[in-house]
């Protein structure tokens, strides 16, 4: 069993897993109404929750019978070039109860990405001790996320010595880091 502090990371680090995944179902929902609206903004940009796509959605939500809007100031850089394109994308139709659901979705995502801000700082904190661990672990090619590489401290520990070989090491790890 590992010493209480690794136990304690490795929930945090479960739940900011937990975390990450409602949130990226709260993106898919939003896409979800935004395609039902016919608003088809994932279709002209790469990123629908960047600055310029959220912009847009605020406007639109502001007043969702008001697509005709000009939208050359919502938007950022090289959208600019996809403006015509922008235009043809928000032609759709927002009934106000589908207006209302995409507010609680994009409140509930956004309270999601501070919360998970939140827990991020404390996990931060109790990683600390760890930091040695964990810059070593980010030699690693691949490895460039300093959560991922806190994450594998989490899951198997900083104490190599309770497993008897490096294939012992990597079965526990890969029988409990999905959890």
């Amino acid at each position: 069993m590992p010493p209480l502090a690794i136990r304690q990371l490795r929930d945090l680090m479960r739940y900011r897993f937990k975390l990450t995944n409602f949130r990226s179902s709260e993106k898919n929902r939003l896409q979800n109404c935004l395609t039902v609206t016919n608003i088809q903004l994932g279709n002209v940009v790469s990123d629908t929750f960047g600055k310029s796509s959220m912009n847009i959605i605020d406007k639109i939500l502001a007043n969702p019978l008001d697509t005709s809007f000009d939208i050359e100031p919502l938007i950022h850089g090289s959208m600019k070039d996809k403006l015509p394109e922008l235009e043809l994308a928000i032609e759709g139709f927002i009934a106000p109860e589908q207006a209302a659901k995409l507010k609680v979705i994009k409140q509930h995502y956004e309270d999601l990405e501070s919360r998970k801000a939140d827990l991020e700082h404390i996990i931060l904190s109790l990683a600390k001790p760890y930091s040695e661990e964990i810059n070593l672990i980010l030699t690693v090619p691949s490895f460039k996320n300093i959560f991922s590489a806190i994450a594998v401290v989490s899951e198997i520990g900083v104490n190599m010595d309770v497993f008897p070989t490096a294939k012992h090491c990597c079965s526990w790890g890969g029988a409990y880091s999905h959890e």
